[in-house]
């Protein structure tokens, strides 16, 4: 009796997991989105822009944390990536701010160009989850 009752167990067993052809046949796994970003030009240079030691934006802010102001993460979710708002978020960059995000202000950065502050922009638009 017991020999009916183990091999009874292993077919139920058997039957749960399936054969490859069973699960190739059946349900996809989801497919995880792994995007390289490292070969994008438009992350490229605003990684460069941001790590450069002139601009000082990696004292306030980090990709996935809040420092003293936003994760590069939170804005990119934030924020959709068109024209528009890559042309606002540059003119804050260069201007300076606050409100959105808090009580802190983030200082101006004068010194930055239109077509730098955007590529900055367009870097941390391409963060988003």
């Amino acid at each position: 009796m017991k020999k009916y009752i183990l091999i009874y167990v292993l077919v139920i067993i058997a039957a749960a997991c399936g054969s490859e052809k069973d699960k190739a046949a059946g349900e996809q796994p989801e497919k995880k989105e792994t995007t390289d970003l490292s070969s994008n030009p438009d992350y490229q240079k605003g990684l460069a822009l941001i790590s450069d030691a002139n601009n000082l934006c990696l004292t306030c802010h980090k990709i996935d944390e809040m420092l003293t102001g936003p994760s590069y993460r939170d804005v990119a979710n934030k924020y959709e990536n068109t024209p528009a708002n890559v042309k606002m978020l540059a003119e804050k960059i260069m201007k300076g701010g606050g409100g959105v995000w808090g009580e802190i202000l983030m200082p101006a950065n004068a010194s930055l160009s239109q077509a730098d502050a955007e590529a900055i922009v367009k870097y941390i638009l391409l963060l988003k989850k």
